[in-house]
Formats: structure tokens, C-alpha cells, sequence
């Protein structure tokens, strides 16, 4: 093996991913894969995936330090330490832009606001948790309403002339409506506007909760939302900050930056959370 390499493993929800860096911290590799039921399978998954892309090493063993995080973090495969998505989050997204100081993370099940020190630090954050309405899974559900894939749908709204508001609270209750709407010929494109501007609403209350300030950014994979995207800037009247790297690998990058802080120059293992 030709020097050391860190990794992060963030098993969330729906997908895991990894992250495989060098000793100069440039990305050597990363993968997203679909969760399996058991985390320490998806984590495997994901680490063989990444390892694979680098023709130097055998296999995801030759990680020389491993840091695991999301909702599965405690299970991700022969992981060194694990931190918490929220602080690997914010690690992540400093290390992409010192400018930004507000993130919306929208994972699978759940949607965090995180304001971040200068540091890149954690200063603030809020969750809504309660409720599968504005996460991942909100997304796939709606795209099967349409008849979509998940990529096709973020698209709709942009053809919209207007937007037909959508005001159901709970998920359920939004489906209902949802095919409500279609049921009376309503224009597609103008319903999806609803979804996205009720989504970009929920954001915009996590915000508010944490003091947001520019720049503000969009992790995780509904980052990819363009249509989400456009809504969200409309109503915080303020430009979404676009990342340079896939927005679906930010923990888990944030999670091999730990990782090889830790590790240290001198291969002495000191981790600070």
C-alpha cells in the first residue's frame, strides 16, 4: 500500500456512503450505495466500493484510521471512532467553503439546520425528526404519485407558471392532497411548485431557529433537487451556495477529515468530537 489513507462512512437511512482520502486530504474515492437492513452490511458495502476505486489498496482494510457516522454509525464495520452526522456535516462543508455559515441537511428520515462557527464547528443546530413530511423519503413517496423517478420529479417544478399550494402538514395527509390535485386536472408542474415551496417552508422554520446567515448550503441527497433548490432560495430571499462535490457525501467526507485528523502526522490516534 502507497501511504496512508482515511476513510468516513456515513449509513444513513436509505443510502450509505463512503469517503477514502489521502495523507494530502485530496479525495481518492467515495460511493453511495442503498441501505441494507442491517448497517454493518451497508457500511461494507459502501467501504468496498470506495476501496475498490483505488488501485493501491487491497481492500477497505488498508483504511488506516476509519470514522463512522449517521444513524448507523455504532455499526459501521471495524471503525475507529464514530461522531455524530452533525458535527461531520458541518466538517464536511467548511472543508468545501470556509464561507459558508448555515446548513440544511435533508436525510432520509430526517432534516437538520446547522449554523457553523468559523472554525467549522458546530454552533447551533435544530431537527425535526417528528415528522417524515420535507425528507427523502417525503420525495420518493411524491415521485411515485407522479409517476417518476426522483430525478425526473425535481425537474417538474421548474416548467411551472405558478405554484398550487400544498398545505398539509403531515406526509400522509400531503399525499392525500397531492392526489387531490391531480384527481382535478390540475397542472402537474404547478402542484410539484406546491411540494417544493411547503418543503423549502419547513427549512425556512429550522432556520429561523438557529439565527441563519449567509452563505447557506444544502447537504445530503436532496441537495440534487433542483426544483428544491430554486424554492428554497425564493423564500429565504437569499442564493443557495452550491457544493463542488457531490452534496449526498458531505458526512461521510466530514467523517475522513475527522479521520485523519486524528490520526495525526505522527500516527498517534487523538480524537476530539
Amino acid at each position: 500500500m502507497a501511504g496512508k489513507y482515511f476513510g468516513g462512512c456515513d449509513v444513513g437511512s436509505t443510502t450509505g456512503k463512503a469517503v477514502i482520502l489521502d495523507e494530502a486530504g485530496a479525495i481518492m474515492a467515495f460511493s453511495i450505495v442503498p441501505s441494507e437492513i442491517d448497517p454493518e452490511q451497508t457500511s461494507i458495502l459502501a467501504l468496498e466500493k470506495a476501496s475498490a476505486q483505488v488501485p493501491a489498496m487491497s481492500g477497505y482494510r488498508d483504511i488506516a484510521c476509519l470514522v463512522g457516522t449517521g444513524y448507523g454509525r455504532n455499526e459501521v464495520a471495524f471503525a475507529d471512532k464514530n461522531v455524530s452526522e452533525i458535527s461531520c456535516h458541518a466538517m464536511g462543508t467548511f472543508s468545501c467553503n470556509p464561507g459558508i455559515k448555515t446548513i440544511i441537511d435533508i436525510g432520509g428520515q430526517d432534516v437538520k439546520a446547522i449554523a457553523l462557527d468559523g472554525d467549522g464547528s458546530v454552533l447551533e443546530f435544530a431537527m425535526n425528526d417528528k415528522c417524515a413530511a420535507g425528507t427523502g423519503r417525503f420525495f420518493e413517496a411524491m415521485s411515485r404519485i407522479f409517476r417518476m423517478d426522483l430525478h425526473q420529479f425535481s425537474e417538474l417544478s421548474l416548467k411551472a407558471n405558478r405554484v398550487i399550494p400544498v398545505t398539509a402538514q403531515c406526509s400522509v395527509f400531503a399525499e392525500s392532497e397531492v392526489i387531490s390535485l391531480l384527481a382535478r386536472k390540475n397542472p402537474p408542474e404547478e402542484i410539484a411548485a406546491g411540494i417544493q415551496a411547503a418543503v423549502s417552508k419547513r427549512c425556512f422554520t429550522l432556520l429561523k431557529r438557529i439565527g441563519m446567515r449567509p452563505q447557506v448550503t444544502v447537504t445530503g441527497g436532496c441537495a440534487k433537487n433542483r426544483g428544491l433548490i430554486r424554492a428554497l432560495a425564493r423564500i429565504i430571499n437569499m442564493d443557495v451556495t452550491m457544493l463542488p462535490v457531490d452534496p449526498q457525501i458531505i458526512g461521510a467526507l466530514g467523517a475522513a477529515i475527522f479521520a485523519r485528523r486524528a490520526l495525526g502526522k505522527t500516527g498517534a490516534s487523538s480524537f476530539i468530537d
